[in-house]
């Protein structure tokens, strides 16, 4: 009994000491980011049958088990998730809320700083040093405009960075994944210090996108990214990564590579930081800039157009102040073409009613039943388009042109009408004299249909004898019912002065010392009265311009000039907003999984002191077993000599 003694003791001072060890490594590790706490769960050994009764023979640890709730896991990673796209989207607006506050009061003073030297130019038209003061405020506009688009585009580059290191972290963690589970298919039992690196891992991975665990039988685990693609099968781990844009190669694609195959990967259904990126991207920042175009355009439209409309001081037609709408470097970018359209078309978009632009992009369609299908991505609203020769009509202020090639059943193409022209904004204008204060009388006859319109293209020789002046005004009458139009011109008794036909395309009239041009025509018969007398003290186009400041001549005639851009800065900050709420719920949400999975996986220090305590009783207990044996054996020996 004696030897049966000492094994019992023995084996209670080994089980008391894996305790306390199991215990300690707890506490050691109770600051360990991911560390899940162990017990020992001991079990008795077999009992042993002697002189017609069972006696224990001592007890052994059976398991070091790791505490985890699968499912407290699983709500963590889910929360995780929703606090890092809420933490991102929050993040990235309070940053474009910041940057168009500060930075665009810039933009907004400079506005108003061009209209009160347009004011002053309206009281003084002939004073050159106010007229070089409005040149010096409208360049200045144009600057704050290429500087404001530049720090959206500086956005758009952060973000895609950003886009790029979240994808290069992934990898590393797939790989790492693969690794692990190679390693836990080494041994039936597997490591809890692999399998907290493991859950640490899975954990990081869930703030980057929606993360699905798939559990295998050896302790390993497939990952799959949202319900999109897997990203790691057992040892083998698949990678992500970023690719030029389509149809805009700046902003690029998100993409999957497994083995020689790469495909595109949808950001929208993958959540995390990867979505919220994307979102922001796509659908704050892209937008933010094209609306920032719209008033860029909305200011260089107007004024150029009033500028075609007046006299300059030497009594021309007024000239372009900034670039035009559409000249070249101002359109480019304006239309995107897929790389799997079959078609060999090349698309181009021109403006033609700056009021009528929304500032939103489309997408454009060509159908196999030979439709032109063109969707507002931010409203979902449809419109079909009608080809008129080789440009599509009927959109929101602007056409598209095929330029050149076919398009093909399928091909598809972004419209972005107002893309670029803040950043492309320039003033043209170099004198000052240019400026077009005065302004020329052109009244149409009250039996007009309203349905020609026309504009004054050149002043060619206001001494000519029958140049139209205040007291010997002329009045044309245009026939646009025949091809060219023709016109005739008759002094105030009515004597026909001149007559002919319009040339050029569109079609042009030069006539008694001006040339005027047919905007649009009735296919009738119209009247217009001319007097271009020309005074150095003449304001009236001017005040125009001025007026420019409180007139509602964008969206439809709902906004003014300034109103776009607020606009813009209102709808940013109640994003902002919205998103600091949307933090704040996921957050509260993600502290209750937290503090699930911690009272059940993670460290109380009460609870293992209190544990160690108690083994370090059953360690002393069980040694003190073995010195009363050793004391009995001691004194059976010493009776048997």
């Amino acid at each position: 009994m004696a030897v049966d003694l000492l094994n019992i003791a023995r084996t209670g001072v080994l089980a008391a000491q894996s305790q306390i060890g199991v215990t300690s490594n707890n506490i050691s590790n109770v600051n360990t980011e991911g560390y899940n706490r162990q017990v020992a769960i001991q079990a008795s050994q077999n009992s042993q049958y002697m002189g017609g009764n069972y006696y224990g023979t001592g007890t052994y640890v059976a398991d070091v088990k790791r505490i985890y709730n699968d499912y407290a896991a699983r709500e963590l990673r889910i929360g995780q998730t929703a606090l890092s796209t809420a933490e991102t989207r929050y993040n990235k607006l309070s940053e474009l809320d910041e940057l168009l506050s500060k930075n665009g009061s810039t933009l907004t003073s400079s506005l108003d700083s061009f209209f009160s030297s347009v004011n002053d130019l309206a009281d003084q038209p002939s004073d050159t040093g106010i007229r070089q003061t409005v040149l010096g405020s409208a360049q200045q506009l144009a600057s704050n405009f290429n500087q404001m688009d530049g720090y959206l585009n500086s956005q758009a580059r952060q973000t895609n960075d950003e886009i790029s290191g979240i994808t290069d972290r992934i990898n590393e963690i797939s790989t790492e994944m693969a690794n692990i589970n190679k390693e836990l298919m080494k041994t039936d039992t597997p490591d809890p210090q692999l399998l907290d690196k493991q859950d640490a891992l899975i954990k990081e991975l869930s703030q980057y996108a929606e993360v699905n665990v798939i559990p295998l039988d050896n302790g390993g685990r497939s990952i799959m990214m949202g319900s999109s693609f897997m990203l790691v099968s057992g040892e083998v781990a698949m990678s992500m990564g970023t690719t030029t844009g389509d149809p805009y190669p700046t902003e690029s694609d998100l993409t999957y590579t497994l083995g020689n195959s790469t495909l595109k990967v949808d950001p929208a259904k993958l959540g995390g930081q990867l979505g919220a990126l994307y979102d922001y991207r796509d659908n704050t920042l892209q937008p933010a800039s094209q609306q920032l175009g719209q008033m860029a355009l909305g200011v260089a439209d107007a004024f150029n157009s009033l500028q075609a409309k007046g006299f300059d001081l030497n009594g021309q037609v007024g000239q372009n102040i900034f670039t035009d709408i559409n000249d070249p470097l101002m359109a480019q970018g304006r239309v995107g073409a897929y790389s799997n359209n079959t078609g060999t078309a090349v698309l181009g978009a021109t403006l033609d009613d700056v009021g009528a632009l929304t500032g939103d992009s489309y997408l454009l369609r060509y159908t196999s039943s030979g439709t032109y299908e063109l969707t507002n991505n931010q409203t979902g609203a449809v419109t079909n388009l009608t080809l008129n020769g080789t440009t599509l009509e009927g959109a929101d202020g602007f056409s598209i042109n095929i330029n050149s090639g076919a398009l093909a059943a399928g091909d598809r193409f972004e419209v972005r009408p107002t893309a670029n022209a803040a950043g492309t904004l320039q003033v043209v204008m170099k004198d000052p004299k240019g400026l077009a204060a005065a302004a020329p009388k052109i009244s149409a006859d009250a039996a007009n249909s309203g349905n020609t319109k026309l504009s004054l293209v050149s002043i060619d020789n206001r001494n000519a004898a029958t140049f139209p002046k205040t007291g010997t005004e002329l009045t044309y009458t245009i026939d646009s019912s025949v091809v060219p139009p023709t016109y005739q011109a008759l002094d105030a008794a009515g004597a026909v002065v001149s007559s002919g036909a319009a040339t050029g395309n569109p079609p042009q009239i030069s006539d008694n010392g001006f040339t005027f041009q047919l905007d649009s025509l009735s296919g009738g018969t119209d009247s217009f009265t001319f007097d271009l007398s020309f005074a150095v003290g003449d304001n009236s186009n001017a005040v125009a311009m001025a007026d420019l400041a409180d007139s509602k001549i964008m969206e439809g005639g709902k906004a003014t000039l300034a109103d776009v851009f607020q606009q813009t800065k209102l709808g940013v900050g109640s994003q902002t907003k919205a998103a600091e709420v949307s933090m704040n719920s996921a957050q509260s949400i993600y502290d209750q999984a937290y503090n699930r999975v911690q009272s059940e996986s993670g460290v109380n220090l009460d609870e293992e002191a209190a544990n160690l305590m108690k083994f370090q009783q059953a360690y002393m207990a069980s040694a003190r077993v073995m010195t009363t044996a050793n004391t009995i054996f001691d004194t059976l020996f010493n009776a048997v000599q």
